[in-house]
């Protein structure tokens, strides 16, 4: 039973599973040693999972940046 579910994570949302994850490993390391522990924890996975979603949906990283920092460089 949790085979299958993790089995189906990992083939259907591996971005989003991986950017939470990270997200989680950083946020307890920053628990560990303090800084605004249950707001860092929480910015770290928010930010995972639009990261790992935007891996899932093939999403253009680079073009982004370029589009958002064309006029300044």
């Amino acid at each position: 039973m949790i085979y299958k579910f993790i089995q189906d994570i990992l083939e259907n949302h591996r971005g989003k599973a991986l950017g939470i994850t990270l997200g989680l490993v950083f946020g307890w390391f920053a628990i560990n040693y303090g800084l605004f522990k249950a707001v860092f924890v929480a910015l770290c996975v928010i930010v995972g999972y639009f990261i790992g979603k935007g891996v899932d949906e093939r999403f253009d990283f680079r073009g982004a940046f370029d589009r958002l920092f064309r006029d300044r460089w």
